[in-house]
């Protein structure tokens, strides 16, 4: 649960804060965040969890993940065996807010232009008229993105990275907030694509479901048996809170030594003897990204080494490839842990 804490306020750490203090800076005075005073980030933020854990039982933890993403102005990837709750997660997520949202089933037959739009030639006016696909909306999800051929998956290159959606020559703008939630199910299954190493590597967060506690699959059972556990949830926060909530997140405080941190992990990681594919610069912006966001959801407005900590393996593990020559036996998440435990943990000064 967050802490009841609005990011307006600056100056010292709420009562209560098991985190360390900030790191250097210590007389830095963030930016202040535009919240409205009736409802502070930490009761928008518990407002839209609670929400959604009327759909997802037992997963509060990875609500959070889901929603930090967001509030930092990142994509996400839900990564699962089918059936656990990835597109419901999605779906509930969308719903929680008072904004637009599309929800796009990638197939192999799914062309660019039925993600990004077309444009209709009028007899009556002797001109083409654009007409928006599903990605010109403020949540869009993409339901089992490997399913489509790469060339359908690059069209949201340009979409996740500089939120333009250019066509005929014509760029246009993406209203925020706007964010992809997609799903897919492990590459080894029948009818899947590997994502391209460019595409992951917009994905902020990649996160996994799980199967739920037998307590949780027995709640679900009576929430679920109806099968109209989604059609119940209704917005609880409009965009433009959601706006105020980034914008917030944006003026967290990173101290020097923080930044210092983040880029000792990111060249640790191309360096490491089981790592092919280092981190890369974007990898270290949304680290931080990611680190403000979890600061700003336990009531902060200033990041620690155990912010970066608590998305790391999320924000990092799907950004890098291990030599396959290296033991067999290192994957992604170890190799993270491994850079963590390696690189040394800045204390206040």
């Amino acid at each position: 649960m967050c802490v009841t804490t609005n990011l307006a306020d600056t100056g010292s750490p709420p009562n209560g804060d098991k985190h360390s203090a900030p790191l250097g800076d210590q007389g830095h005075q963030p930016a202040r965040g535009a919240l409205p005073p009736n409802r502070g980030f930490a009761e928008l933020f518990d407002a839209i969890t609670s929400n959604v854990a009327q759909v997802l039982h037992g997963k509060t933890e990875t609500i959070e993940l889901a929603l930090m993403c967001l509030l930092a102005e990142g994509h996400l990837l839900i990564e699962d065996v089918p059936g656990v709750g990835k597109t419901s997660l999605a779906k509930a997520i969308a719903a929680s807010i008072d904004c637009s949202w599309k929800r796009v089933q990638f197939t192999p037959d799914l062309l660019p232009a039925d993600l990004i739009g077309v444009s209709i030639y009028e007899r009556s006016t002797e001109t083409f008229r654009f007409e928006p696909g599903p990605l010109f909306a403020n949540i869009v999800l993409a339901d089992e993105i490997n399913r489509a051929s790469p060339k359908t998956q690059s069209a949201l290159l340009e979409a996740m990275e500089e939120r333009q959606i250019t066509s005929d020559g014509v760029s246009r703008p993406l209203e925020p907030p706007f964010m992809v939630i997609a799903t897919q199910n492990p590459i080894d299954q029948e009818g899947t694509y590997r994502l391209p190493e460019s595409q992951l590597d917009r994905f902020l967060l990649r996160i996994s479901i799980g199967y739920p506690a037998r307590g949780a699959e027995i709640q679900m059972l009576d929430a679920h048996g109806s099968g109209r556990a989604l059609q119940t949830v209704s917005p609880v926060v409009s965009a433009t809170e959601i706006r105020e909530m980034i914008a917030a997140v944006r003026s967290v405080h990173v101290a020097e030594a923080l930044k210092s941190y983040l880029v000792d992990i990111s060249e640790a990681s191309r360096r490491h003897p089981g790592i092919e594919l280092g981190l890369s610069p974007r990898a270290t912006l949304q680290l931080a990204a990611g680190a403000k966001a979890h600061a700003a959801a336990r009531g902060r407005n200033y990041a620690t080494p155990d912010d970066v900590k608590a998305v790391g393996i999320s924000a990092l593990s799907h950004r890098i490839m291990v030599r396959a020559d290296h033991g067999g036996q290192l994957s992604p998440a170890d190799a993270i842990s491994e850079i963590f435990e390696a690189v040394p943990v800045p204390v206040p000064q």
